[in-house]
């Protein structure tokens, strides 16, 4: 997360889009990451302003590590009504941290406080992460899992390139009620199975790229009250500012291709993925 971090700091942010009517919900966002400052600091507000300028009017910060997640918590604490957090150790991050055993203590003892509202982000990721360590990243998923079911909280999925062996693990170790693939990158087949064991499928600026047709077949076949969307902020900007510095503020860019993609409009399914949102995850 460190490289990502740095590279995409050299970035600047795109344009503001033109605002939606319907006020909605950034499911998934890292704010630290964009300005590298404290969590109550007048940028963080600075970011929130400019996407409630265009509707996006609340946000899910979501914790990597540790220290990240005390981080969003403070976030969500300082910002109440704008900002809830999720908290976990990345699946890149389990496998190599100095004593996992601690840093699972941690995010248990956060996960009990009233401003965290998911576990998360955890998963698998085959991607980056070497086989030799895959089975202690699979050992950090079981622990997330539980937790979120200890807690009653949703539980908020990174999978790269292991989306079979995620699914095996959910259905072996029985997923939370609220289970959410956060950046879904999976095809249609995937889809179906995600849609037919009730799991939420978060959408972020990859579903507006051009090599994405796959994404987009995928995301119209989400039924209403399964759909999120997202923009992994400062990852992922979508269209028309692909390679810029990401914040909530471009949801409505992301939206606008969904929308169009299923059929619907932008406003319906803005209010759509509010209520999602504040069903999974209670008032902000």
């Amino acid at each position: 997360m460190a490289d990502r971090h740095n590279r995409d700091l050299d970035r600047k942010p795109g344009p503001l889009p033109d605002p939606i009517n319907s006020k909605t919900v950034d499911t998934h966002a890292h704010l630290e990451l964009i300005h590298n400052s404290e969590a109550n600091s007048p940028l963080i507000k600075q970011t929130l302003d400019e996407a409630a300028s265009v509707g996006i009017d609340r946000v899910v910060q979501v914790g990597y590590s540790a220290e990240q997640s005390i981080w969003s918590v403070k976030c969500a604490e300082a910002f109440v009504g704008q900002v809830l957090a999720a908290v976990a150790l990345h699946p890149n991050e389990a496998p190599v941290v100095d004593d996992l055993e601690k840093d699972l203590a941690i995010i248990q003892g956060l996960a009990s406080n009233p401003r965290v509202r998911a576990i998360g982000e955890t998963g698998l990721d085959f991607f980056r992460t070497e086989p030799a360590l895959q089975e202690k990243q699979k050992y950090s998923f079981k622990r997330h899992i539980k937790m979120a079911k200890d807690h009653n909280k949703a539980l908020v999925i990174h999978d790269r390139d292991s989306h079979q062996a995620v699914l095996d693990l959910l259905a072996e170790e029985g997923a939370p009620s609220n289970t959410i693939f956060h950046c879904f990158s999976g095809d249609v087949a995937m889809a179906k199975e995600c849609i037919a064991n009730k799991y939420y499928l978060s959408f972020a600026g990859t579903v507006t790229f051009k090599n994405a047709p796959e994404l987009r077949q995928a995301a119209a076949l989400v039924p209403l009250n399964q759909i999120l969307v997202e923009t992994d902020s400062p990852f992922l900007a979508p269209m028309p500012n692909r390679g810029s510095l990401n914040t909530p503020a471009q949801i409505p860019n992301t939206l606008r291709v969904l929308a169009d993609v299923r059929g619907e409009s932008v406003d319906y399914l803005a209010a759509a993925i509010s209520e999602n949102a504040e069903r999974i995850f209670g008032k902000f």
